[in-house]
C-alpha cells in the first residue's frame, strides 16, 4: 500500500508535489485521472488520497464518492474552485479536508503531515526521508522499500522515536535485545553498521546516524 495517492492533471505540479512528499519519507503514486484512482486505489490501496476536482474525465466530487463507498481512507481534496458550495459538497460526500489553489506547497504539507499524525500516529514514524509502518513493520527510505530484519527494525524505531538525542550503547542495546540476552554488546555495533549502509550514511561523515564518542548513537 501507498502512503499518498496523487490524483492530478496539471503533470508539472503532480511532480513538484511528489518530489516534495518522496522528501518527506513518504511513498507516493500520481494518477492524471478520475478512473485511473478509482482503478489504482482498488488494486493497491493508499493512506491519503490528494483530489483534485477538474479532472479530464472524471469529476473529482464523483471520485471521492466512489473512494468513500470503498474505504475511509483519509481524503485532501486541492482545488481552484472554491465556491463554499465547492467546499461544502467536498465535505458532503466525506472528504477530510479542502485547500484552495494555488496553495503554499509548505500549508500543504503540514497539513498532510498533520493529518497521518492524527489517523496513523500509532502506526507511522517518519524522520529524515525513512518512514517505519510499526503494523506491518516495513521500512522505506528515500522512497524506496527497505528490508529490515526484526532487530535492526526495532534498533531503528527506538532511534527515530527519540531523534536528537544521544542514547546509550548498554541502553540501545538493553531495550532492543533484552536485559538478559546472551549476546554481547559488539551485536549492537555489527547492527549499527547495517542500518548505516541501508541508510546511505557515511560514519565519517553521517547525515542520519550519527556516532557520539563516548556515549553512544543518535538519529539526527
Amino acid at each position: 500500500m501507498t502512503d499518498i495517492l496523487i490524483v492530478e492533471d496539471d503533470k508539472e505540479l503532480a511532480d513538484l508535489l511528489t518530489d516534495f512528499l518522496r522528501e518527506e519519507g513518504y511513498t507516493v503514486s500520481s494518477v492524471d485521472s478520475g478512473e485511473r484512482a478509482v482503478q489504482l486505489f482498488e488494486r493497491y490501496g493508499a493512506r491519503l488520497v490528494v483530489l483534485d476536482i477538474n479532472l479530464p474525465d472524471v469529476n473529482g466530487f464523483a471520485v471521492c464518492s466512489k473512494l468513500r463507498e470503498k474505504a475511509d481512507t483519509p481524503i485532501l481534496i486541492v482545488s481552484a474552485r472554491t465556491d463554499k458550495e465547492d467546499k461544502l459538497s467536498g465535505f458532503d460526500l466525506g472528504a477530510d479536508d479542502y485547500i484552495d489553489k494555488p496553495y503554499d506547497i509548505d500549508i500543504l504539507i503540514a497539513k498532510i503531515k498533520g493529518i497521518f499524525k492524527r489517523r496513523y500516529q500509532r502506526e507511522i514514524l517518519s524522520a529524515d526521508g525513512v518512514t517505519l509502518n510499526l503494523a506491518d513493520r516495513t521500512a522505506v527510505i528515500d522512497g524506496v522499500p527497505v528490508d529490515l530484519p526484526t532487530k535492526e527494525f526495532d534498533l531503528l524505531t527506538l532511534l527515530i522515536e527519540n531523534q536528537g538525542k544521544a542514547l546509550k550503547k548498554e541502553y540501545l542495546f538493553s531495550t532492543v535485545w533484552g536485559s538478559d540476552s546472551e549476546s554481547e554488546l559488539q551485536t549492537l555495533h555489527v547492527h549499527i553498521n547495517r542500518l548505516r549502509q541501508k541508510l546511505g550514511d557515511d560514519p565519517k561523515n553521517a547525515r542520519r546516524l550519527l556516532t557520539v564518542w563516548g556515549v553512544g548513537y543518535k538519529f539526527i
